[in-house]
């Protein structure tokens, strides 16, 4: 959510914003609004004050005897009349907060512009895709030829874009999720949380999934919503809170079932696990001090990236450009995993700093130490990482030409000392 007061003050550098993402202005509509809302709330305000000094009239008019008709016949016109502006002002609220509700954040100064994805930036790449000495099997063939991956149970079961592990790979997707829990609790200091999947619109509302977004996401008869990503309910347990300032900053991190529509990803990545209804993902939220925020994100992006080069996975780390940023991110690094199926990168994490824009609308807020007013929090988002994709990672990068999989020395450990898997592994 945005400031009116500060789109009041810089209407050209939110114009210049919202262009940057491809958006026309709306400066001067958003200001009028606020005009007109300003003006419904002053004369309520006035037309209140009037009948205090009116109903004062009344009573000295009563203690002298005198007729005091009329002037109660004017505090009875100025209370419809207040009732109308409120009226009015609550109209124009309403208007514009839907207005605002509706906008994406301002961009960072340094995200590069651009119309779509061919503007992103890269900015880093660790790592040299391996070379297999064979033609590589994309994850399903690899999967299904385990006898461990199977798509047409889960058709039968929940439709497209579901899936069944079993076997070896069930536990492998486990040992993932629990190797970046370890990893970011014990070395990287997040602090490990069980969150609710079900949440109220003002969960998603704050994240800025709604009121744009809610064809995306799925929703339960009774108005609940299963969360797209563990960022709703990590990021909402500070809504309407005030923390101190020695609370930040508050770095978490989740382990959660992800549930999407897809419902604007007709067509794209139907094969195998890359883009499903449900999948698991670690992911990782930080509060922090608005002064320190873009470090924040540097940190966070580098714990990502930490999961990765303990797995031995090539991957690069791009600046996405304005247009091809969330909604909520003010600037977003996505971190892409080598898939040698496919010969190039896939995104595997984001890693998001959204500034105040979520705070906004959470009402998320610290005091400063010395105790003047309060500020709104910054609010970080990223994937570390998901999990279904990091096993398909493994398995193209990890494949055998006998149709084995390699286990990363890092994951030997929660797979019991497994080596590697076979059709025969259970």
């Amino acid at each position: 959510m945005h400031d009116i007061r500060w789109i009041r003050d810089h209407p050209e550098l939110f114009d210049a914003g919202l262009k940057a993402r491809g958006i026309a202005t709306a400066a001067a509509a958003l200001i009028d609004l606020d005009a007109r809302r300003r003006v419904a709330q002053a004369r309520a305000q006035e037309l209140q004050t009037q009948r205090n000094r009116l109903s004062k009239e009344i009573g000295q008019a009563k203690a002298k005897g005198g007729d005091a008709n009329e002037l109660m016949a004017q505090v009875a016109r100025s209370k419809d009349d207040q009732a109308v502006a409120e009226e009015e002002a609550r109209a124009a609220t309403a208007e514009l907060d839907a207005a605002l509700a509706g906008l994406p954040n301002l961009p960072a100064t340094d995200v590069p512009v651009g119309p779509d994805e061919s503007a992103n930036v890269e900015i880093r790449r660790w790592g040299t895709p391996p070379e297999l000495g064979f033609t590589p099997r994309d994850h399903v063939d690899i999967g299904e030829g385990l006898g461990m991956m199977d798509f047409e149970r889960a058709a039968k079961l929940s439709g497209a874009r579901f899936v069944v592990l079993s076997g070896a790979l069930a536990r492998l997707e486990r040992a993932l999720a629990n190797f970046m829990l370890d990893l970011h609790t014990g070395e990287h200091g997040l602090t490990e949380v069980n969150p609710p999947a079900l949440v109220r619109d003002e969960a998603v509302f704050g994240t800025g999934q709604l009121p744009k977004f809610g064809e995306d996401l799925f929703r339960t008869v009774n108005g609940m919503w299963l969360i797209p990503t563990a960022e709703v309910p990590l990021t909402n347990l500070v809504a309407d809170e005030i923390l101190a300032e020695s609370d930040l900053p508050r770095r978490s991190t989740a382990m959660t079932w992800c549930f999407r529509l897809e419902a604007g990803a007709a067509g794209k990545d139907t094969r195998g696990m890359i883009r499903q209804h449900q999948f698991t993902k670690v992911e990782m939220v930080t509060i922090a001090h608005p002064d320190r925020s873009d470090d924040e994100l540097e940190r966070m992006t580098n714990c990502a990236e930490a999961v990765l080069r303990r797995l031995g996975l090539a991957y690069r780390v791009i600046t996405l450009c304005t247009a091809d940023m969330g909604f909520s991110a003010r600037k977003t690094y996505d971190i892409e995993v080598w898939l040698p199926a496919q010969g190039t990168y896939r995104e595997i994490s984001s890693c998001s700093n959204c500034g105040d824009f979520q705070a906004r609308r959470m009402k998320a807020r610290f005091r400063p130490a010395d105790g003047k007013g309060t500020q709104f929090v910054h609010t970080l988002n990223g994937s570390g990482l998901a999990v279904g994709r990091t096993l398909i990672a493994v398995l193209e990068n990890y494949q055998r030409q006998d149709g084995s999989v390699l286990i990363p020395d890092a994951l030997r450990p929660y797979m019991g000392g497994l080596a590697e898997i076979r059709r025969d592994a259970r």
